[in-house]
């Protein structure tokens, strides 16, 4: 097996080749990312034609967070063949970025050219409930990580397209946009470090998105970015913050989740 951190993209190709055997489709169109408790959206999608372990394909971990799945589906949705990732791998796993990355270095060696990542995150506008979904126009990575290795420049501009996001705003018309600030973790923000964030423009705070959406890029992908709020942000409410939190949000507002992005995926045919 090839060495994920030796070699990615022959780890990739291999895992891509492996799953047209499991799955019995020789190309995927779209790959979907699905964050903090937002499984039972993929049952929404169209029909499901395989299912299986991520770990059944090399360079997959186990998930160590709970509410990530850590499942692999390819789904028919009325002839677009759609990947979906059911959980990911975070940066505080303390694994490295490459198995963070390795899923959409797949869907790219699986044929995919877009790709749909999804999180579950804190919102900084007191107006986003729990359980608004809101599109990302733009991202901070805070601390700096990133899978490209050497001097590989690619660019940032319109990485979340400006194409897609429309296209979701056909679906809803309601959908917001905003910015999203990824920190480390595994422990929730600091009311001052919420703060810094709206100082600098963000409006969404998490753990993750950051580093995929830099791989996808640099596969070529197009990317939608789609948070959903699952807890106002640390110091405003008052209130203590806790996966529990996140992960029942995502549960409440699964199925409004998969009809958005199954209504998505009609309108990218």
């Amino acid at each position: 097996m090839t060495d994920l951190y030796e070699d990615p993209k022959a780890a990739a190709d291999e895992a891509a080749k492996k799953l047209a055997q499991l799955t019995g489709v020789d190309q995927h169109d779209v790959a979907i990312v699905l964050g903090s408790g937002w499984g039972h959206a993929a049952d929404l999608f169209g029909r499901t034609v395989a299912e299986f372990p991520a770990t059944e394909l090399p360079g997959f971990p186990p998930p160590s967070a709970l509410g990530h799945a850590g499942t692999i589906r390819s789904v028919d949705a009325d002839g677009i063949r759609v990947l979906v990732f059911l959980g990911r791998s975070h940066l505080y796993e303390g694994r490295g970025v490459e198995p963070v990355v390795h899923p959409v270095r797949t869907a790219a060696a699986a044929g995919c050219r877009t790709i749909v990542l999804t999180n579950g995150c804190g919102g900084l506008d007191p107006t986003w409930k729990p359980g608004t979904p809101v599109l990302i126009a733009d991202h901070l990575n805070l601390f700096g990580v990133t899978p490209l290795r050497g001097a590989t420049f690619i660019d940032m501009t319109d990485l979340y397209s400006a194409r897609l996001r429309s296209i979701a705003r056909e679906v809803d018309p309601t959908l917001a946009e905003g910015v999203y600030a990824q920190f480390l973790g595994p422990q929730y923000e600091t009311p001052a470090e919420i703060g810094m964030v709206r100082a600098v423009g963000g409006t969404l705070v998490g753990m993750s998105t950051v580093q995929e959406a830099i791989a996808a890029r640099e596969a070529g992908m197009e990317i939608l970015g789609v948070s959903l709020v699952t807890n106002l942000a640390a110091g405003m409410t008052g209130q203590p913050l806790s996966h529990a939190e996140v992960l029942e949000a995502g549960k409440a507002a699964a199925e409004h989740m998969g009809g958005l992005l199954a209504g998505i995926l009609r309108h990218m045919a």
